[in-house]
């Protein structure tokens, strides 16, 4: 979907709204059900925006472009999106993708507010045009790699696919683990089978197999394969990635995709305005919303505040990260500098390891917080 997106009763870009470029993955290989709630959280916080009367009486709209996983796309569609006029940039999901909208954002001088993407090096130097919502990488993978000692894990293997991405989130795992007793063995995907898999965590004498892999394949075929191994009964698998949050993957595995943890980024209890939110995503989602929905929500909260406060001006847009405070779905919003991101970055929202109920795959259990 390249066609922008106007909220319905507004004007197209005539130059009476305030456009928000979104970035978001809505066909593969982008991961399209993260996408889909992504965009769902962004729309509802721009119709609630306009029906409380709008940025001093211009209303908000979003001009969507779909990155599909792709960053050259995603490049290309900053571009496009500067020259069309928005104000700023929100949304994506996907690290590599982010990191390079990120890029071009900075080098441009259009504000960006990464709503998901997690990589620590959003950017390689550090900027004022680029803040971001989701915890960095380094900081929720460690809360995991806790979860899995706490667990009584010690030997863990790492299914993982080539990515800046994955070879990051392993990085975090084998430095927090080994100096606590952990070994992280990992298996390079480009090379095994599923089968190939199972016989490795046997050599291994493994007792936990992460995911750090593409979804859906080769994820399901790995879950598939362990589960069915005998050998493997007692063995836990993990995604920390988040692969299990979305109602796909109960569809696709049923109860084989029970009792994987993975990483999400909600309280334990929403305040009233994010159970007010909730009730409105799932509405509009007509299924339970994943947290990444609650990310596109604050994001345009937050936007829309620096634009009532700072007007519409890219500079004093991107001027005024430090001085954002903003209730949001899941506690206030704030950013500032942290230790190893480049990036103006909210630290931190709420951090949980939550998995499926094997009992009842569909309610969602959490067994760790940070």
């Amino acid at each position: 979907m390249d066609t922008p997106l106007s909220l319905p009763g507004e004007e197209r870009a005539d130059g009476s709204s305030i456009q928000i470029g979104a970035l978001v993955p809505l066909t593969r290989p982008g991961w399209v059900e993260a996408g889909r709630h992504l965009l769902a959280g962004l729309e509802l916080a721009a119709r609630e925006v306009n029906d409380a009367g709008g940025i001093a009486g211009r209303p908000l709209e979003l001009v969507v472009r779909d990155t599909a996983a792709d960053p050259e796309r995603a490049a290309a569609a900053v571009d496009e999106l500067a020259r069309l006029g928005v104000t700023a940039l929100a949304g994506e999901y996907h690290s590599v993708v982010a990191r390079a909208a990120a890029a071009r954002a900075d080098a441009l001088g259009l504000p960006f507010l990464c709503s998901s993407a997690v990589l620590d090096a959003l950017t390689e130097q550090p900027t004022e045009w680029v803040a971001r919502l989701a915890p960095a990488q380094s900081h929720g993978w460690r809360i995991y790699a806790s979860f899995l000692l706490d667990a009584g894990h010690r030997r863990i293997a790492v299914a993982a696919d080539p990515s800046v991405y994955w070879a990051s989130g392993a990085r975090v795992l084998r430095d927090y683990l080994a100096p606590r007793g952990g070994s992280v063995m990992e298996l390079d995907m480009r090379a095994r089978a599923p089968a190939a898999v199972c016989d490795a965590l046997v050599d291994h004498r493994a007792t936990a197999l992460l995911l750090l892999v593409g979804y859906p394949e080769p994820a399901v075929s790995l879950v598939k394969s362990v589960r069915r191994d005998r050998r493997l009964a007692g063995i836990m698998i993990g995604a920390p990635a988040g692969q299990p949050e979305f109602a796909e993957w109960a569809t696709l595995l049923g109860g084989d995709g029970a009792a994987i943890p993975f990483l999400r980024y909600l309280p334990e209890r929403l305040s009233p305005l994010g159970a007010r939110v909730e009730t409105a995503l799932r509405e509009r989602l007509a299924e339970a919303p994943s947290f990444v929905a609650f990310e596109g929500y604050d994001t345009v909260a937050v936007l829309a505040d620096v634009l009532r406060s700072h007007g519409a001006d890219r500079a004093r847009v991107a001027g005024s990260w430090a001085r954002v405070a903003v209730e949001g779905t899941r506690g206030q919003v704030r950013f500032s500098r942290t230790p190893g991101v480049n990036v103006w970055q909210w630290a931190w929202p709420p951090v949980q390891v939550v998995d499926r109920d094997p009992a009842e795959p569909g309610r969602l259990r959490i067994l760790h917080a940070g």
